[in-house]
């Protein structure tokens, strides 16, 4: 293929239509960039499953043609998937020093190696192969964000990783402009940016307004203060630092991601404390109640967190106190709303002050809202347009912001994950799919919980499980003892005697015509079994319980 006929291909595997399991493909002929691999947590009805993420059939057939995977940020949406990518693909990992840091300890926990990690700086420029990989500062809610912009035969791609533009930054660190502009003065093929808040007017507040309303919290406090936030922001967790310092304040962190993080923090210098400020958790008994600060995790309300346990006053540590000051620096991710209610609910019990609400101050986005979306755009000034890292309305809505500052619909892709977005110098097109979708992870399990497993749990918690057994002669084919019926979740057998009594008959009666009819195959005679309880039991009932019948043989 000359190089004029080269053709550049953009395929999301993750994070178009969601929020989390970003990764994105780069390709040009036999050389592939991966951009992050992010992990999602799962759904309400994602029984049982703990983590998802990107189904990756694609990067195992080529695993050959990739070059290296190439990381924006350190938050789990776009990391967290790299322990169990880095099982199956053997290649260079880059990214900056806290990304690096914090996935370290991640690869760590699952027997990972982490030998393949290369460090850069924001502001680098390196080759990968046919690539050239710029890494430019900018805002998010975690330090060392970066946006990458990928210079290819075809042309140039800018992929903004999680961003805001923040003029007030915490550490002083500004996204660089200058560099985003100069490259939009010479020329942009592609731009694929966030559109987490696409929908969410005006600009999203620096983070450093956070630190007044902690001040004004602090001050009002007559006890002890908990904050719970994410383990990842180390912004804030530096501000809640700066404010015990300010109040006279030791620290405490509780949450094990939490202390894996701010250590981590603090050996790289991306948190700072002065000598005495920071305590271990197993010593704060041996200060005063006004003269504590615990940060922990918790803020989603997750059921196994430290917060959500000390709601229920089921923490070994630290048990709530009337006189406490929880403040919750976080908004509820959809889906979690009912699950940080009860947490505030049940805090509130225990007689704590809760703190809590977008409208308090003690939280904002690390997302950019529309007026920075329409200021990323001009600055780049791509020729083709795909929004990214969103659900399917956020990118419609950031897709319909792009064309209102001029661009043309036919320039602007509004993909799904395993879409082929096909680029040359003048044209782009979606042109095919590849697999992707979600690899649940339960336990120690990849990829062995599917639809139909699912589909067996959710109807395991809805209406339980009949377990009937009987023993049948191999030589005679007939029951010689049996059959019993055992429930578990269904109904309390003790208050449905008359119900199970019934039930052992409708399977006898069932059992006694697969006699009479000369049925000998084992699954024919569980079948019939299997119809005539369930048709009795809906008929009594209107529930329909998981019937699984066990034949025993002598």
């Amino acid at each position: 293929m000359s190089k004029g006929a080269q053709k550049l291909q953009i395929i999301p595997l993750g994070g178009l239509g969601e929020i989390g399991k970003n990764m994105t493909v780069v390709r040009v002929d036999d050389e592939i960039l991966v951009l992050d691999s992010g992990l999602m947590f799962p759904e309400e009805d994602m029984l049982g499953v703990d983590l998802v993420i990107p189904d990756i059939t694609y990067l195992i057939e080529n695993k050959d043609k990739i070059r290296a995977i190439v990381l924006t940020h350190g938050h789990e949406d776009h990391i967290g998937a790299l322990p169990y990518v880095l099982k199956h693909i053997n290649v260079p990992v880059y990214g900056t020093r806290l990304t690096l840091g914090i996935l370290e300890g991640r690869l760590k926990e699952n027997g990972v190696d982490s030998g393949n990690l290369h460090s850069v700086m924001q502001g680098d420029i390196i080759n990968i192969g046919c690539f050239s990989v710029g890494f430019i500062r900018v805002n998010h809610s975690i330090p060392d964000a970066v946006a990458l912009s990928i210079k290819t035969p075809v042309g140039m791609i800018v992929h903004t990783g999680d961003f805001k533009f923040d003029y007030t930054p915490v550490d002083g660190k500004m996204t660089d402009f200058r560099r985003l502009s100069d490259l939009g003065n010479k020329g942009v093929l592609v731009m694929l940016a966030d559109s987490t808040n696409s929908e969410r007017e005006g600009h999203t507040p620096s983070e450093s307004t956070v630190g007044a309303a902690f001040d004004k919290a602090f001050h009002n406090a007559r006890g002890r203060i908990i904050v719970a936030t994410f383990s990842s922001n180390v912004q804030r967790i530096q501000q809640v630092i700066d404010t015990a310092v300010r109040y006279k304040r030791h620290v405490a962190v509780l949450g094990r991601s939490m202390v894996n993080v701010v250590n981590i923090s603090l050996d790289l210098g991306y948190i700072t404390a002065p000598e005495g400020t920071i305590v271990d958790i197993d010593e704060i008994h041996r200060y005063r109640m006004e003269q504590m600060v615990i940060v922990t995790t918790g803020s989603q309300g997750e059921p196994m967190s430290a917060l959500t346990r000390m709601s229920m006053s089921d923490h070994r540590k630290v048990g709530i106190v009337p006189g406490d000051t929880v403040i919750i620096s976080a908004t509820p991710i959809p889906g979690n709303e009912k699950l940080v209610s009860k947490t505030i609910d049940n805090l509130m019990k225990l007689g704590a002050d809760v703190i809590y609400g977008r409208n308090q101050g003690i939280h904002v986005s690390g997302h950019a809202s529309r007026e920075e979306l329409k200021l990323m755009n001009n600055l780049v000034r791509p020729k083709f347009f795909i929004p990214v890292h969103g659900e399917y309305h956020h990118l419609v809505q950031h897709a319909r912001l792009a064309q209102s500052l001029g661009m043309a619909k036919e320039n602007i892709f509004i993909a799904e994950n395993g879409s082929i977005l096909e680029f040359t110098r003048d044209k782009g097109a979606i042109t095919g799919k590849v697999q992707a979708g979600m690899v649940m992870v339960d336990g120690l399990g990849v990829g062995d919980v599917g639809n139909i497993v699912l589909r067996d749990r959710r109807q395991l918690s809805q209406d339980g499980i009949l377990i009937v057994t009987f023993t049948m002669n191999r030589q005679t084919n007939r029951v010689v003892s049996g059959p019993d019926i055992v429930s578990r979740g269904f109904v309390y057998v003790r208050e449905s005697e008359a119900l199970m009594d019934e039930a052992r008959a409708r399977v006898q009666q069932a059992l006694d015509r697969c006699e009479d009819e000369g049925v000998k195959e084992w699954s024919a005679i569980k079948a019939n079994v299997r119809d005539a309880l369930g048709r009795y039991l809906f008929d009594k009932t209107r529930r329909r319980p998981m019937i699984l019948p066990i034949i025993m043989e002598i």
